[in-house]
């Protein structure tokens, strides 16, 4: 897959919108160089990961399917993954690891 800039501006865009105006979190507590989404099929878990993911292809696949189901606007206020919490950790595993 190669690499997609609309869709990471897409996605950073969005970010900035849920952090101003999410759920009742903020920027506060979200570190520089990091940012908030939710993970999981039915209950949604909240994580803080690096902005150095979006340039990962792997990730690039979750951020598409996130894109397939939800549009641009996702229903807890920050960018929401449909995958299983399991399948997200281990992708993240990898993607600390390389």
């Amino acid at each position: 897959m190669g690499f997609r800039l609309p869709r990471i501006v897409h996605a950073k865009q969005s970010f900035r919108r849920s952090s101003s105006t999410g759920n009742g979190s903020s920027t506060v507590d979200v570190p520089k160089g990091y940012f908030t989404i939710y993970v999981g099929e039915v209950q949604k878990k909240r994580f803080v990961i690096p902005l150095s993911y979006l340039n990962q292809p792997s990730f690039q696949d979750l951020l598409s399917q996130a894109e397939d189901e939800f549009g641009y606007d996702h229903p807890m206020g920050g960018i929401t993954i449909p995958c299983s919490e399991d399948l997200f950790l281990d992708l993240t595993r990898s993607l600390k690891d390389s």
